[in-house]
């Protein structure tokens, strides 16, 4: 009998590990933004990708608009939307693991 009390012991002593499962962080490679774009939509796609990297490393939910430089951009104003774009395409090729649209 206690055998068995000491394997229903270990049984469940082991049991949060079978549940938890393997949490392996999925690698996200860097894609370069097509060469055709702006130099403000490829700087903001590579300010887009790490700050989704910043987010995923950190645990935070996806939302590009929380990070500063979406919301006032380092350009200037007739750039502003290529800038966004950008941002926004690099952000969601590093949470989603492929190149975005336009590829």
């Amino acid at each position: 009998m206690t055998k068995l009390k000491l394997f229903a012991f270990m049984a469940l002593l082991s049991l949060p590990l079978a549940v938890a499962g393997c949490s392996h962080p999925r690698p996200v490679m860097y894609v370069p933004p097509p060469p055709a774009w702006s130099a403000a939509a490829q700087q903001g796609y590579h300010d887009g990708f790490f700050a989704a990297r910043h987010d995923i490393r950190h645990g935070l939910a996806p939302n590009l608009r929380r990070h500063p430089r979406f919301r006032n951009p380092p350009v200037p104003p007739p750039m502003l939307a290529e800038y966004r774009h950008g941002f926004r395409t690099g952000y969601q090729q590093a949470i989603h693991g492929g190149p975005g649209p336009g590829y």
